[in-house]
């Protein structure tokens, strides 16, 4: 059986579809989880689905993901634009990686335009909303088929 792709969550996304909705829609993790899980079986990938609000805990699951895992999409919310830790563990993990955000990061605060993940990253999808999960899902299927 081939290796699930870690569909990584970082901080606050647990409190989707409460948290600025005006910014990150109405939808829930929940409701995340079960859309990537639908589109990721049309796509013949398994995906293990997880968040988590602490650094050390996303580092520790990309280090897992080493290997367990056949790509990484994550989208580590804040962490992106503050965490060299997360991007050390990515560029160690030798797996393709896709940065996610449901914003557009560059249409919003400037501390937000630069994201320290980016360098890990294969590509980046942001500003979709809860379709560049399924973008991300998409491209990743694409790239582990090359």
């Amino acid at each position: 059986m081939a290796k699930p792709v870690y569909l990584l969550n970082g901080p606050n996304l647990n409190l989707l579809g409460n948290r600025q909705p005006e910014i990150y829609g109405r939808i829930t993790l929940d409701d995340l989880r079960l859309q990537s899980a639908r589109h990721a079986k049309t796509l013949e990938l398994e995906i293990e689905f997880r968040q988590s609000n602490s650094e050390g805990t996303l580092v520790d699951w990309i280090q897992e993901a080493r290997d367990k895992a056949s790509g990484i999409i994550i989208n580590a919310a804040a962490y992106s634009h503050t965490s060299l830790a997360l991007l050390d563990a990515l560029q160690a993990s030798d797996l393709p990686v896709i940065e996610l955000h449901l914003s557009n990061i560059y249409a919003r605060e400037s501390f937000r335009h630069h994201s320290h993940i980016s360098q890990a990253a294969n590509g980046v999808i942001c500003g979709f909303g809860a379709d560049g999960y399924n973008l991300a899902l998409s491209a990743m299927a694409r790239l582990l088929e090359s």
